[in-house]
């Protein structure tokens, strides 16, 4: 046997065993689901020996998880469409215009990497809470819109277009959204979907800012929704665990779907961060 065959294998069983690793809690979550309450206090074992769907018709029936689903679906759609919109034409003006403080302007973009979000929260809340937005869609939706991430890789791929595809457009009598939306865009749906994908997962999975600028169980994402199971239910570990799975569903099958994408995406906003 070569060495580099052993080293082969010996990589293998190292990626092997971190998978069974990362899989664990989620198999455990779902042997935990699909129990009676009765039974996991008696029995902890992780074998899947057991089918009582009791808890996933309790979670369904007695919680507001469609309602956290809606919310959750329209603020990450909402959030995706408009940051996809703007970074676009903000990259487009940054690449394709000259105008007097281009430069700084991209600069300030750029630098806005430096600063944490959750360093903004205070003064985000202060600003949603003057304007009247606490526990609204709006509050939840406005201080998500930020991602210069989407801006700078978005100018990249400008920057990449041949001057001449645009002259041409123009001498044809095309304006700015002309070029923007019937040239360059159609050239780069993939970055388009990537981004896509990936900005949706990132405004699904937040919990922080929805938890701090939502009063009223109405207006929570799955997140925070999942944070009440026990306010309502007392602790009941099955119920938790099946609202868990549900509210990680469509996350799950995005990036099952996606995956190259997902993957895609996350390869690009490492490169540029770097």
């Amino acid at each position: 046997m070569t060495a580099r065959r052993i080293r082969n294998i010996a990589f293998a069983g190292i990626v092997v065993i971190a998978a069974l690793i990362w899989i664990f809690p989620l198999y455990w979550a779902l042997t935990t689901s699909l129990r009676s309450e009765a039974r996991i206090v008696s029995d902890a074992g992780v074998l899947l020996d057991e089918f009582n769907f009791s808890a996933y018709t309790e979670v369904l029936s007695n919680s507001k998880l469609p309602r956290w689903y809606l919310n959750s679906v329209g603020t990450s759609v909402i959030i995706t469409a408009i940051v996809l919109l703007f970074g676009m034409m903000c990259a487009y003006a940054l690449s394709q215009l000259r105008f007097p403080g281009r430069r700084a302007l991209y600069l300030a973009v750029v630098a806005s990497f430096m600063v944490p979000v959750p360093a903004l929260y205070v003064a985000q809340f202060v600003l949603m809470n003057d304007l009247g937005f606490v526990n609204s869609w709006w509050g939840i939706i406005l201080p998500q819109l930020i991602v210069p991430v989407v801006v700078i890789v978005y100018k990249q791929f400008f920057d990449a277009i041949p001057r001449e595809m645009r002259e041409a457009v123009l001498l044809d009598g095309g304006g700015e959204f002309t070029l923007l939306f019937k040239l360059y865009l159609p050239l780069n749906w993939g970055i388009t979907t990537a981004l896509a994908i990936i900005t949706f997962i990132m405004a699904w999975n937040n919990f922080f800012w929805p938890f701090l600028i939502v009063t009223s169980e109405d207006m929570m994402t799955i997140p925070v929704g999942i944070t009440q199971v026990n306010d309502t239910f007392g602790v009941a570990y099955a119920r938790m665990m099946a609202l868990a799975l549900l509210a990680a569903a469509p996350v799950i099958i995005t990036y099952l779907v996606f995956q190259k994408k997902v993957t895609e995406a996350v390869m690009i906003s490492s490169g540029v961060k770097g």
